[in-house]
C-alpha cells in the first residue's frame, strides 16, 4: 500500500477515468443495441451493465497491482456486436450458456501458453502497424466531429494544443474539464436527468445446445482473441511492459465465469482504451502507470454499483464530446505506433500494409480487420524478407 500511495498521481487517475469514459460512451452503445434486440427490461439491462463493469473492475485492479503494469480490461466489444445479429432467435439463457463455454475455452488457450507463442512470433513493426490502424479511426473521428459540432470540436482542439504547450503533464486533465464546460455552454448538455440508484443484479439460468455453441460461443472465442487480446497485448508490450498473455487471459476468463450468470459477456484485455493508460499522458515514468490501470478498475467498480446512473450520466454528454476527447487522447499512441511501424526498413512495407488493412475496417468471415491486418501483413513480411517462397 505504501508503494502504491507513493506512485499515485493525478494524470494516472484521470487516464483511468478517461478510459472508462470512452468505454461507456462508445462500446456500451452496442450493448444497448443487443439488449434492444433481445427485448430485455431496463432492470435486466442494468444487470448487464453491472456485470460487465464488475468483470472489468475486478480483473483490471488485480492484474495491474499484480503485474505492476497498466492492464486495462473491458468487455468484448466485437463479441457484443455478434449478439445484435443473433437476438431474438437466440434466447437469453442460451446466450449465458455460450458465455460460459467461451470463457472456459479462452481460459484453456490462455493457460496453455499457445497465445503467448503466437504473439511473440509477430514482428514488432507489424504489431505496431496493426495498433496504429486500430487507433487511426479514433484520431480521424476527432476531426470529422467538426462537421456536426464545429464550435465544440474546434474549441476542444484549441484547448488541447494550448494545454499541450503550457501544461503538457496535465493536458488530458485540463482537456476533460474544458470539454465538459464547452459541452454545457456551447451544446446545452444537461445533467439534470441523472438520478442516483444502486444496481440490482439479475440471475440468469444458463442453457446449452449445439446451435448456441456454434453460433455464439466459438465466434466469441475467435473475435475476443483476435479483436481484443491480440491488439491489447500488442499495446501493453509495445509500451515496454514484458508481461505475458497467460496470467491476463487466465484472470479475465475466471472473472468472466461468475459475471456471465448476470448477463456479463466475456471480459477481455482492452485494446483502444488501453492506449490511454499506457502512454506518457498517464505518467512520464512507465513504472508508475500501473496506477492508471488500477483506477480504471476503480471507476468501473463505481460504474457497476451505479450502473443505471452511470449510463444516464455519460449519455447526457454529446457524442462529439466523446469522439473528440478519445481522438485527442490517443494522438500520442497513434504517433508512437506509426513511428515504430516505419522505423525498421526491412519491416516497413509489410508494416504499412498491416496499417492500411487494419485502418480499412474490413471484416471477412466474421473476423476483424485487426486479425486480417496481422495475417496479411505477416504474410507480406515473410515473402519480402526471404522467409517464404524458398529463399534463405
Amino acid at each position: 500500500m505504501a508503494s502504491f500511495l507513493k506512485d499515485l498521481s493525478l494524470p494516472a487517475i484521470v487516464a483511468g477515468f478517461l478510459a472508462v469514459l470512452v468505454s461507456y460512451s462508445g462500446p456500451l452503445a452496442i450493448f444497448f443495441q443487443a439488449g434492444a434486440s433481445a427485448g430485455i427490461s431496463p432492470e435486466m439491462m442494468t444487470s448487464w451493465v453491472w456485470a460487465i463493469s464488475m468483470g472489468a473492475a475486478i480483473s483490471g485492479i488485480v492484474l495491474s497491482l499484480w503485474l505492476k503494469a497498466p492492464v486495462v480490461t473491458a468487455w468484448s466489444a466485437p463479441g457484443t456486436a455478434l449478439l445484435v445479429t443473433l437476438f431474438p432467435e437466440l434466447s437469453l439463457n442460451e446466450a449465458i450458456g455460450a458465455y460460459l463455454t467461451a470463457a472456459i475455452i479462452i481460459f484453456i488457450i490462455g493457460v496453455s501458453g499457445t497465445f503467448d507463442t503466437f504473439v511473440r512470433a509477430i514482428p514488432k513493426g507489424v504489431a505496431a502497424g496493426m495498433m496504429a490502424g486500430i487507433l487511426f479511426q479514433f484520431g480521424v473521428g476527432a476531426f470529422t466531429a467538426i462537421e456536426t459540432t464545429p464550435a465544440l470540436a474546434i474549441g476542444m482542439l484549441v484547448s488541447y494544443v494550448a494545454f499541450r504547450r503550457l501544461f503538457p503533464k496535465y493536458t488530458l486533465v485540463l482537456l476533460l474539464i474544458a470539454g465538459v464546460m464547452l459541452a454545457v455552454f456551447l451544446e446545452g448538455a444537461s445533467l439534470s436527468g441523472v438520478r442516483w440508484s444502486i444496481a440490482v443484479p439479475q440471475f440468469i439460468k444458463p442453457e446449452w445446445n449445439l446451435a448456441s455453441t456454434l453460433s455464439l460461443a466459438i465466434p466469441l472465442v475467435l473475435v475476443s482473441l483476435t479483436g481484443q487480446f491480440l491488439p491489447g497485448m500488442a499495446i501493453i508490450q509495445g509500451a515496454g511492459y514484458p508481461v505475458r498473455a497467460k496470467p491476463i487471459i487466465g484472470v479475465t476468463s475466471l472473472v468472466s465465469l461468475p459475471m456471465a450468470f448476470f448477463g456479463g459477456i466475456t471480459t477481455v484485455v482492452a485494446a483502444i482504451t488501453a492506449a490511454i493508460c499506457t502512454g506518457k499522458d498517464a505518467h512520464e515514468d512507465p513504472s508508475r502507470r500501473y496506477v492508471a490501470g488500477v483506477f480504471n478498475g476503480v471507476f468501473y467498480l463505481v460504474g457497476g454499483l451505479f450502473a443505471g446512473t452511470i449510463v444516464s450520466l455519460f449519455t447526457s454528454l454529446p457524442a462529439a464530446f466523446v469522439a473528440v476527447l478519445a481522438g485527442l487522447a490517443l494522438l500520442g499512441a497513434i504517433g508512437g505506433n506509426l513511428s515504430a511501424a516505419l522505423e525498421d526498413a526491412s519491416h516497413r512495407e509489410a508494416s504499412l500494409i498491416t496499417f492500411i488493412v487494419t485502418a480499412s475496417g474490413m471484416s471477412l468471415f466474421g473476423l476483424s480487420s485487426a486479425f486480417w491486418g496481422v495475417v496479411i501483413g505477416y504474410g507480406c513480411y515473410l515473402v519480402l524478407n526471404g522467409k517464404a517462397g524458398g529463399k534463405s
